[in-house]
């Protein structure tokens, strides 16, 4: 495509945007508004436009997180956070039109040899095993050049599904044992290139975890996600979050409920106990 058909593609995107904002409804007005007032989404990933305003969950949102088996699409929760390459467009269409808001996971900072986009990443930038999990190894997120265009591609599917947002996993290996010297700086430049990933697709991303970086990062992501920050006595660390509005997500594994809900609602987490299978099974704090 040449400068004159680039120029006149942009005016008519413009002409159509236009039209379409006249012809919207006011949030409230339909039957899909989600509990915070924010309106739900197309349901179509194909009619989200790049760079459009995103979702932004406030603290306080019910949620569910299932990683594992067949999506149950019946828990009446207003946020699902599932994987992002194991589920359909389909499901995210069943989600969306119970009202719910859907997060894609996918794992961004180690490499998984049962993904179907596993033979993307170049051998040089698999590091160690991750220490736990079958079939993955940390990757080299120095290399943000040869990363970027795989993120790119797994954010294109979530948005393609149709997913509201993204949760990035394993976005703090420069504190494990990699195989590579990663530093902290390296760390921040590759979460704040997820974030724009995410953000330049129209979707929301959240910050998984690395809680020592959440003072620099809280103006980058959307929300956070949070394993087990009452059993290591850590939720403090993400107020900086809930004071901007944001939603955090939270998952205690052997805690029981009553020994974490109260301070968890005292925080304004949103907050469940979880298998750490990650299957529909949950016991929410509220």
């Amino acid at each position: 495509m040449n400068r004159r058909q680039s120029y006149a593609a942009l005016v008519a995107l413009l002409l159509l945007v236009a039209v379409a904002g006249c012809s919207g409804t006011e949030a409230g007005d339909g039957p899909d508004d989600d509990a915070d007032g924010t309106p739900a989404p197309s349901s179509s990933g194909t009619d989200r436009r790049a760079g459009g305003p995103h979702w932004q969950p406030r603290p306080g949102l019910r949620w569910q997180w299932q990683l594992d088996g067949k999506v149950d699409t019946s828990v009446g929760v207003p946020v699902y956070d599932i994987d992002g390459f194991e589920n359909s467009a389909r499901t995210v269409k069943e989600l969306h039109d119970r009202g719910a808001k859907v997060i894609c996971y996918v794992n961004a900072g180690a490499w998984e040899d049962f993904r179907a986009d596993q033979k993307a990443f170049p051998k040089r930038l698999l590091g160690a095993p991750n220490k736990g999990w079958k079939g993955e190894k940390w990757l080299d997120i120095r290399r943000l050049d040869e990363l970027r265009p795989i993120m790119a591609a797994r954010f294109d599917m979530c948005r393609e599904k149709g997913f509201d947002a993204v949760e990035p996993d394993l976005t703090e290996g420069y504190r494990n044992r990699t195989g590579f010297p990663l530093s902290g700086a390296d760390q921040l430049a590759f979460n704040r290139m997820l974030a724009g990933l995410a953000h330049e697709r129209g979707m929301a991303v959240g910050l998984k975890n690395d809680l020592d970086q959440i003072p620099a990062l809280v103006g980058d992501f959307d929300f956070a996600v949070n394993e087990q920050c009452a059993e290591f006595e850590e939720c403090e660390k993400l107020t900086p979050f809930v004071k901007n509005g944001k939603a955090v997500f939270h998952v205690e594994y052997a805690l029981e409920p009553k020994e974490f809900c109260a301070e968890a609602q005292r925080l304004g987490l949103s907050s469940m106990r979880k298998k750490l299978g990650l299957d529909a099974w949950r016991e929410p704090c509220h």
